[in-house]
């Protein structure tokens, strides 16, 4: 394990640098999030109703906190994935001395700073902004909560990206992070939303990982059935990835 350490980093580094490389992933996974939690900011950041202990600014980073995980761990390691296979890149290091395990690994563990990166963003335009309440200890379980989560997101996209182009891939990934992120409640509450959208939002994973992000903002109880079914998506996750990689034309 030790002698894996500085391949790991090597791979985590590229990865990296291949993000920063790729306009449509910087566009979708990073700049949108932050565009829109700053233009929904400055609609409705400062209202504040009588059983809320912040302003809405503040819950925002947990609403859209979750798209920007949602963005960044499906695009950019599913992006990644399949522009490696379409150039041939993924067969030339399946048979190179380096574990193919640890190679779709730093995909996923390249998007970690970016998510970190996107909230701190957001947190500095709430502040900017005036409505930012929200304490170290609670900020730094927030991030903690989204850097996890972004595993299940990744898997997903990742699982586009075996089968997929590198075009195509974006495109699939996008119809899918839009609807989920409108469905889920992260850009409108759900209350303003039509009812069977409501009804409906307890199926997306995203609606689950924003729960307890509002939780950990509010520092309420552990919502444990939010906890459960976002279990249980990173283990379909999982299996549906695995799966799409044994079935991929490398």
């Amino acid at each position: 394990m030790t002698a894996l350490a500085p391949i790991a980093r090597v791979e985590i580094r590229d990865e990296m640098l291949g993000i920063i490389r790729e306009p449509a992933a910087i566009l979708f996974s990073i700049v949108m999030p932050v565009a829109f939690f700053a233009l929904f900011v400055g609609l409705f950041g400062t209202e504040q109703a009588a059983d809320q202990a912040v302003p809405t600014g503040t819950l925002m980073l947990a609403t859209f906190g979750t798209y920007g995980v949602l963005g960044a761990g499906m695009l950019s390691p599913g992006i990644s994935l399949a522009e490696s296979r379409e150039a041939g890149w993924l067969r030339v290091q399946r048979v190179s001395p380096v574990p193919l395990p640890l190679i779709l690994g730093a995909k996923v563990v390249a998007a970690f700073p970016y998510c970190v990166g996107i909230l701190g963003a957001m947190t500095l335009t709430a502040g900017v902004m005036g409505v930012l309440e929200i304490g170290i200890l609670e900020w730094l379980a927030l991030v903690a909560l989204m850097v996890v989560s972004v595993i299940p997101f990744a898997l997903i996209g990742m699982a586009v990206g075996a089968q997929a182009s590198g075009n195509a891939t974006t495109a699939i990934l996008n119809a899918i992070i839009m609807p989920m992120a409108i469905a889920s409640g992260l850009w409108f509450p759900l209350e303003m939303m039509p009812e069977w959208v409501a009804q409906i939002a307890p199926v997306w994973p995203t609606y689950h990982l924003s729960q307890l992000a509002l939780g950990v903002i509010d520092a309420g109880p552990l919502r444990l059935g939010n906890a459960v079914a976002l279990l249980g998506f990173a283990t379909v996750a999982a299996l549906v990835a695995a799966v799409s990689y044994r079935r991929a034309r490398i």
